[in-house]
């Protein structure tokens, strides 16, 4: 994924942060506020359904680690995950489940104050690492490809974490003094959360997880911190993310600031808000696992929305499989079913997705198969 991230770029934007100060007026003098540029009003206010968070939850299931390892309760908890992972593509992890799992609350602590601080600091000290002409590593906005297209509301930074050895360190922040060690720390731990999930979901639908986690294990894995900013004028009208899918196989969604809910998942033409749990993760599918388990686990399309006054901040860890591998449905997914999915090169699908602005579904329904 590195190389492909470092061929592939985005037209630069203005700073979103910057700008948000400036059209929020934070300093109080109306003569002094500006509008929010057009460019940034990407949605029609009330235009689509929305499903409030409480009821989201009662639909979006909550998954627990603990009762996939016990014996006693593995097989059900299996048949659950699997369900979520088809029919939404997410699901949470209680908090006290992913301490019993190997990740400290010190080591996810770490990374919340040091992603906070990175962003507090002074817009010339976050520059020091912006993305270079033709990269999308280092802070600055993704998926720019025209002058002319909508914007979203939001800063990023986006690094590569492993393997150690595939790390650019200029995109990498030296201040927080500390940062560089929370995020390796983080990504490690993390890392082997991934590859038990992995292997659970793998085991929940009847397959071998050798080949799935033989395609994942020691590959690429990306971090993005984002940013968004409230949006006092037009919370209701600007996006922080765009509706996408992930091209990654599988993501792990760190929520920095629980209080302030953002993310939305489509399902049926509605928009689910969920409300991150106290200290969980939120995992979704990508697109790559989509196409490996053909089509038994499902890449949701989901966007972020804004807060008219709060910041909310979040960390996104992507796990991708071997950059060089044709990507297909694996025959341990596929046995007594239609391959559902056309083989590609993974390297030419990530070229493709980085090289576009986010659209939905449409990079992984090309490659469905009519049935």
């Amino acid at each position: 994924m590195a190389e492909t991230v470092r061929e592939t770029g985005s037209l630069p934007v203005t700073n979103v942060q910057a700008l948000a100060e400036a059209c929020n007026n934070n300093g109080g003098v109306d003569d002094l506020q500006l509008p929010v540029p057009d460019r940034y009003l990407s949605k029609e206010p009330g235009a689509e359904e929305v499903v409030a968070g409480g009821d989201a939850n009662c639909a979006i299931p909550v998954i627990d680690l603990d009762r996939l390892v016990d014996p006693r309760s593995s097989s059900s908890e299996c048949a659950k995950l699997v369900s979520a992972c088809h029919h939404w593509g997410f699901f949470q992890y209680p908090y006290v489940q992913l301490i019993n799992h190997g990740v400290p609350d010190q080591v996810i602590g770490n990374l919340k104050s040091d992603v906070v601080e990175f962003f507090k600091q002074p817009l010339e000290d976050k520059q020091e690492c912006s993305q270079q002409p033709g990269s999308l590593e280092g802070y600055g906005q993704a998926f720019v490809v025209s002058e002319d297209q909508k914007l979203d509301w939001g800063d990023m930074l986006v690094i590569q974490v492993q393997p150690s050895e595939s790390r650019d360190l200029r995109f990498w922040p030296t201040r927080p003094p500390s940062f560089r060690n929370s995020v390796d720390a983080y990504s490690l731990e993390a890392r082997e959360l991934g590859y038990r999930l992995m292997e659970f979901m793998a085991k929940g639908v009847g397959a071998e997880p050798a080949s799935l986690l033989g395609a994942f294990r020691g590959q690429g894995q990306s971090m993005r911190a984002n940013y968004y900013p409230p949006c006092r004028q037009a919370a209701d009208r600007v996006l922080g993310l765009s509706p996408h899918t992930d091209a990654s196989g599988l993501t792990l969604l760190l929520q920095i600031n629980n209080d302030v809910h953002g993310l939305q998942v489509k399902k049926d033409g509605k928009w689910f808000a969920v409300e991150a749990m106290d200290g969980a993760f939120i995992v979704n599918v990508g697109d790559g696992l989509e196409i490996m388990s053909n089509g038994k686990f499902t890449s949701v399309e989901h966007r972020a929305v804004i807060h008219p006054t709060k910041e909310r901040i979040s960390v996104a860890l992507f796990f991708f499989p071997l950059p060089n591998m044709t990507v297909g449905p694996l025959p341990e997914f596929t046995k007594g079913d239609k391959l559902r999915y056309r083989s590609t090169s993974y390297q030419d699908y990530l070229k493709q997705y980085f090289a576009g602005k986010l659209e939905e579904r449409k990079h992984v329904e090309k490659l469905k198969l009519e049935q």
